[in-house]
């Protein structure tokens, strides 16, 4: 019960630290940096194992303020380097690069992560080091993910965790409308080889149950049912995969994640 308490005021401190950072720059992909906190929160708080030196890669590279909130939370990265976010004379960018502290893997362009975490778990296989990956449900639109998805079951790369944000709007429109035979997601990843569950994605006793009790002697997907810009009610619409809130907005949204 107290990590579960700890984990929902850690979330509700990043989603307010993003909310802040959002009135500075005209766009950071609130509504999908939303959606992902808890599965971060879990990954880095409940999984990932210092000692064992295990993986994170952010396939959903356009999440990365989210990400750059945690590292920041965790004194690996500054608050002036977070103020500077997009900004000239700063070193954090819209997406996350490889050689800024606490980043694994340069991601964006959507496809590629889950394909460099299958190359980590490959050199990690005969270890307990294990690789942690999100994904956005956009990503499963393309090509490269279905190749990395084929591959890692037929290499059984069990120590690789997958955690698909299905938030159920990509950029422009709602996942379920335009490619409904992606449906149900996780009975593709089953076809492959994995074992997979669905469950609440804003939910960690669920997350982290599901990935307890996940058959470990296969790769692992959790499909995370998220809401885009949650628990701001008005931010679950495709126009918040962009923009950032006005002054007024703002205000009506830190106002919904301080009641939640």
């Amino acid at each position: 019960m107290t990590s579960v308490l700890n984990s929902k005021l850690r979330c509700k401190k990043f989603r307010k630290r993003i909310l802040d950072l959002s009135q500075k720059v005209t766009a950071l992909h609130i509504g999908g940096s939303f959606s992902s906190a808890e599965i971060m929160d879990l990954i880095y708080f409940s999984l990932m194992k210092k000692s064992e030196r295990d993986s994170f890669i952010l396939s959903k590279g356009h999440a990365s303020i989210l990400h750059y909130v945690i590292l920041e939370y965790l004194k690996i990265l500054k608050k002036k380097d977070l103020e500077m976010y997009c900004k000239p004379k700063g070193f954090l960018g819209v997406h996350p690069d490889i050689g800024t502290p606490g980043i694994n893997a340069s991601t964006g362009s959507l496809g590629h992560g889950l394909s460099m975490a299958a190359g980590m778990a490959i050199a990690n296989l005969n270890s307990n080091k294990k690789t942690y990956v999100i994904i956005s449900d956009g990503e499963l639109q393309e090509g490269s993910t279905w190749e990395a998805i084929i591959s890692i079951g037929a290499l059984n790369l069990k120590n690789l965790v997958l955690f698909v944000d299905n938030n159920d709007l990509n950029s422009s429109e709602k996942m379920s409308d335009t490619h409904p035979n992606l449906y149900p997601i996780d009975k593709k990843f089953k076809s492959f080889g994995w074992d997979s569950k669905i469950c609440d994605g804003h939910n960690l006793s669920k997350m982290l149950n599901a990935v307890n009790k996940r058959d470990k002697r296969k790769p692992f997907a959790l499909v995370a049912k998220t809401k885009k810009g949650y628990p701001v009610k008005f931010m679950n619409n495709a126009i918040w995969h962009y923009r950032s809130p006005t002054k007024k907005e703002y205000a009506k949204a830190l106002a919904e994640i301080e009641r939640h």
